[in-house]
């Protein structure tokens, strides 16, 4: 974990980068396992309620009643996506998953993001 933090640490200082080694540097607060566990269970529940809300939104897109309504929930769609990717990024930054399984997530949502984006462009043409 001292790796991963110093990793992070080494990043540029803009406000995304900023914010992102303030959550990692919470994160590796104590090396007490009851503390990783509240850790590793944050970021679960994060995790799974952006990842599970991107398909709920699509889903949701797909019985729209108008363009408009089409477009506002590709775009929370879209929004989702963003926040499941930084959830999966904080989650491999901590170690507290295996990180195989997060780097093919990553990929995963990366690929979805894109799929999202170009659907959004098409629908607000």
């Amino acid at each position: 974990m001292a790796h991963a933090l110093q990793k992070v640490c080494d990043m540029r200082h803009d406000i995304h980068d900023r914010a992102f080694v303030f959550a990692v540097r919470v994160c590796a607060l104590s090396d007490d396992p009851w503390f990783k566990d509240i850790v590793r269970r944050a970021i679960s529940r994060q995790l799974v309620a952006s990842a599970t809300s991107v398909g709920a939104n699509l889903s949701e897109a797909t019985a729209a009643q108008s363009k408009p309504d089409f477009v506002a929930k590709v775009a929370i769609s879209k929004k989702e996506i963003g926040e499941a990717q930084w959830w999966l990024r904080l989650a491999e930054a901590v170690g507290v998953f295996e990180k195989p399984v997060l780097q093919e997530l990553r990929v995963e949502a990366t690929s979805v993001g894109q799929v999202i984006s170009a659907i959004s462009r098409s629908a607000r043409r």
